[in-house]
């Protein structure tokens, strides 16, 4: 049995990523869930983690860390099935799941992830441009590959789980979209059954005041 450990789900943006791959491809696993930027958090994350962060996927006596990395391990357990199957896809569905991975730092910073409730916090300019680079790229992606399905690269794969934190955060800042196809994309990530699961065990960690 494979351990995720992550942080709250209301916040965590990383751990949702591999747990939405774990959960979309059938991989049966148990969560630890640390309650992130508290005393609890500092004292049993050094348990799991020699980063000291999560998310982390813990198979045996292999412990891996980092979103995009965990992803990757799953792909290979997962006989390649968490990539698009055409090349073609595949390089491109790994080009954008790096960007997301090592880019948008502004849309980061200033617009946080939180599951639950809405909020208005306006933009710099350099997040601006990463939320269009965002709209941009779901746009192309969903215009060229619409006839095979609805997730990004038409089945789902490892670039929806990289970029559904992103379909949190626009509802909960109340982003505009940039045209009928960035919001339909927008809202398949966020009517996703395992999506939904997440939120509402976000509603209870709010109710509860946990890592608060």
């Amino acid at each position: 049995m494979l351990t995720l450990v992550i942080g709250n789900k209301n916040l965590s943006s990383w751990s949702l990523r591999p747990w939405l791959v774990l959960k979309h491809f059938g991989v049966p696993f148990q969560e630890v869930k640390l309650p992130l930027d508290t005393p609890e958090f500092q004292r049993d994350i050094v348990k799991y983690s020699p980063t000291r962060r999560v998310p982390l996927l813990i198979d045996g006596e292999l412990k891996i860390w980092d979103s995009l990395a965990i992803a990757e391990y799953l792909n290979e357990r997962l006989q390649g099935r968490a990539w698009p199957s055409d090349p073609s896809a595949r390089a491109l569905a790994r080009a954008v799941s790096a960007e997301m991975h090592s880019g948008f730092a502004a849309l980061r910073t200033n617009w946080p992830m939180k599951a639950i409730g809405t909020a208005i916090v306006p933009l710099p300019p350099q997040g601006i441009d990463d939320v269009n680079r965002v709209q941009q790229l779901w746009h192309e992606c969903r215009s060229q590959y619409a006839q095979r399905g609805p997730w990004l690269f038409g089945e789902y794969s490892i670039a929806d789980a990289m970029y559904a934190p992103v379909a949190v955060r626009f509802r909960h800042y109340g982003s505009r979209f940039s045209s009928p196809i960035v919001e339909a994309y927008q809202q398949q990530l966020l009517q996703d059954p395992y999506m939904q699961e997440w939120i509402a065990e976000s509603q209870v960690e709010v109710d509860t005041g946990f890592g608060t």
